[in-house]
């Protein structure tokens, strides 16, 4: 063998060996920036990307819901599992989600109000609601007041009106209270 043909192996080896090298940090380089990106990712931006599909939450107290993702708040969520009756859960109150793929977006565009805001809505209509706090107690009747970080339910019985002789109790809740509220 030539001296030629062994510096042209050698410079092969040290060219193999150099791409080797390049490809192992440039391989680093891409999983170091996309770990930096998902580290930025928020839930309600996950969530997000997720709009329409079919979930399942689980809620602090052992609740549960099961829908389809409606909607997607600054610290809420709202899920129906029918065409008649939906639910809205403070993102506090999720304790695991299954359901959700890989995909995500930026959490702009969820809403940008709040759970008090969503749950104005409810008590605008006068339907009647169900309460599920923290604990899985549930309370039913209608909402009569939603404050900065509580609600007013009116507890009466589920098959009568909200009227002042049906009204057992009045009860509030505190936002840091609630699981989920389905009307």
């Amino acid at each position: 063998m030539d001296w030629g043909d062994r510096f042209e192996r050698l410079f092969a080896d040290l060219e193999v060996t150099l791409d080797a090298q390049e490809r192992a940090v440039r391989d680093a380089e891409v999983a170091d920036r996309t770990r930096r990106e998902r580290a930025r990712i928020e839930l309600a931006g996950r969530l997000c990307a997720h709009r329409g599909l079919t979930i399942d939450l689980r809620l602090v107290g052992g609740a549960r819901a099961h829908g389809r993702l409606v909607d997607v708040g600054a610290d809420w969520l709202a899920v129906a599992p029918t065409e008649q009756r939906g639910s809205i859960i403070p993102l506090a109150a999720i304790t695991s989600i299954a359901g959700l793929g890989p995909r995500s977006e930026a959490a702009t565009t969820a809403r940008r109000f709040g759970l008090g805001y969503a749950l104005r809505e409810v008590s605008r209509d006068r339907r009647r609601a169900q309460v599920i706090d923290v604990v899985g107690n549930a309370f039913e009747g209608t909402i009569d007041i939603v404050g900065a970080d509580f609600l007013d339910l009116a507890e009466h019985p589920v098959d009568e009106a909200r009227r002042a002789p049906n009204v057992r109790s009045i009860r509030t809740l505190p936002f840091a209270a609630i699981a989920c509220v389905t009307s």
